[in-house]
């Protein structure tokens, strides 16, 4: 598993690695099998953005988000990516998520979040709400509404049933559809990190498609 390195000018970094073979029907299932974890998650979630208030007055006071917090928010993120890389978000993997707010190396879906030392005060006011406007447009359209778990309908869902039901009868997960809904994905890690105050860096209006992060060089061609 490759080792996700964020960094202050690339601070998201999201990867998930296809896994093989699928099952050709337990997709029809997971939403049952996943109950646990909405349930986990709908408090985890609450705890979130409690913690995402303690922290806006922290950097307001202090231009720093409290380690502690920072760690908390960071491990919702990636229990929910874990969720839905396994779920309706990608159905990429058959493993079942851990319970763990930890980093889970051995898990196929990965998410790092570089920690920043400063956040701006001014920032901090308007960027949550006002400056990621354009983007809570575009991911609307991805996502098809803001709910637990974050992917429910919308295109990445259902990109992700049709690359099930393409492994049904072929036994093949389409690669060309995996590069897009992790691409898809990766958009809204980033958004969401940056609308939950854990990075004063500007998610790009970028598709990086593909199961991890894309080189500085093939950013820039």
């Amino acid at each position: 598993m490759t080792t996700l390195a964020g960094t202050p000018d690339r601070p998201v970094r999201g990867s998930a690695v296809l896994d093989a073979p699928l099952s050709r029907w337990l997709w029809l299932v997971k939403w049952v099998l996943l109950i646990p974890h909405y349930a986990v998650l709908f408090f985890l979630w609450i705890a979130f953005t409690v913690v995402s208030v303690i922290a806006f007055f922290g950097i307001v006071f202090t231009e720093r988000y409290p380690r502690t917090l920072f760690d908390f928010n960071l491990g919702v993120l990636r229990w929910t990516w874990r969720v839905a890389y396994y779920s309706y978000g990608a159905l990429g993997t058959d493993r079942y998520p851990p319970f763990s707010l930890g980093e889970e190396p051995d898990y196929p879906a990965r998410l790092d979040i570089a920690y920043p030392e400063r956040l701006s005060r001014g920032l901090v006011l308007v960027k949550w709400w006002l400056l990621t406007i354009p983007h809570y447009v575009v991911i609307g359209f991805f996502l098809g509404g803001w709910h637990l778990g974050w992917w429910d309908g919308g295109l990445v869902a259902v990109l992700a049933v049709i690359a099930a039901v393409t492994l049904t009868f072929t036994e093949k997960y389409p690669k060309g559809l995996f590069d897009l809904i992790l691409g898809l994905n990766r958009w809204v890690l980033r958004v969401a990190a940056y609308a939950a105050l854990m990075t004063d860096t500007y998610p790009p209006f970028r598709l990086d498609m593909g199961g991890t992060e894309p080189s500085e060089s093939e950013v820039l061609s």
